[in-house]
């Protein structure tokens, strides 16, 4: 058994964890066990309480509601997630589908594929320069502060609202910030979403939130897919012309499972196909991201296993 094991996912330690941890890690669980690295293995009574020796539980992704917190903290045993990977390939993502939203891309492409005669005068109604566009971020922490900036650097407007940040982060990011949710989603032309998966959050995208945005806005979603309460509100909201365009890296069933939203995206016949866009969960990933993912858990994982103050204790 190993001493500190991988739960899931990897059927090997890597080279990174191999180089960090030595023999104290593999990939078999088991009464000798004392750190775990989840990915999506559900840790609660019935995993655990085939460990008696387990002193540690160590995430190697960002969001933990795989993990039972309140029966981990009950029996003292510390839990942590790697939150400092892939900030900035999350945050370009994001990025990459604001600037796909203002300035056509994928829809000039898909549109032009079907051009014979004619060519540069077919142009999409309602695009908007940059500095007339206002991006309102929900969720202002590591990945939502890099949007903004970066955001700001291309020229876009820039607005927040996160009430668990200290008055005066708006002068760090550089954009307004605003009191309310419903202050930032009637005046943001694209909201994009950052915040955590929490009961507070959860389902926050609801009818209510859809109604409350600017006509004709858009919405982007890296975050978490059931922040989602129902993907067929957004459906409604595009036909209504009520939402621009979804773009969504998440989504709250992954691999999707079919409802009226998934079919009408994946329907290239309609029309409102190509004013949804849908990565597989993937923003997280470059090939660095992903040899930091691993190295930095397994370098808590051993702060764990020493009995040293792990980081990102949650």
């Amino acid at each position: 058994m190993s001493v500190i094991a991988i739960t899931d996912h990897f059927e090997v330690p890597s080279a990174e964890e191999k180089l960090i941890l030595g023999n104290l890690v593999g990939t078999q669980v088991g009464a000798d066990t004392e750190v775990l690295m989840v990915w999506h293995a559900i840790i609660n009574q019935e995993y655990i309480s085939k460990l008696p020796n387990l002193r540690g539980v160590q995430r190697y992704g960002v969001g933990y509601e795989n993990l039972d917190l309140d029966l981990l903290r009950s029996r003292r045993i510390p839990c942590c997630n790697n939150p400092d990977y892939g900030v900035d390939e999350v945050a370009d993502t994001a990025i990459a589908m604001i600037l796909n939203i203002t300035r056509g891309v994928s829809l000039y492409n898909c549109l032009a594929k079907q051009l014979k005669t004619t060519w540069q005068e077919n142009v999409l109604r309602g695009l908007r320069r940059t500095s007339e566009t206002l991006v309102g971020v929900i969720g202002s922490g590591r990945i939502g502060s890099s949007v903004l900036l970066k955001c700001r650097q291309l020229g876009f407007n820039t607005c927040f609202y996160d009430p668990y940040l200290p008055r005066g982060y708006e002068k760090v990011v550089r954009a307004d910030r605003l009191n309310t949710l419903k202050d930032l989603l009637a005046c943001s032309d694209i909201v994009s979403i950052h915040t955590p998966l929490t009961p507070e959050t959860a389902g926050m995208i609801n009818e209510s939130f859809v109604a409350n945005m600017k006509r004709g806005a858009s919405l982007v979603n890296t975050a978490r897919g059931r922040l989602v309460a129902d993907l067929d509100i957004l459906l409604e909201a595009i036909s209504s012309n009520q939402i621009n365009h979804v773009a969504l890296d998440v989504i709250p069933d992954e691999p999707p499972t079919d409802n009226q939203f998934i079919s009408t995206w994946r329907d290239l016949s309609n029309p409102l196909s190509y004013r949804i866009t849908i990565n597989p969960h993937t923003a997280y990933f470059s090939e660095e991201s992903y040899i930091e993912i691993r190295s930095k858990a397994a370098q808590n994982a051993l702060r764990i296993y020493n009995r040293e103050s792990p980081f990102n204790l949650l």
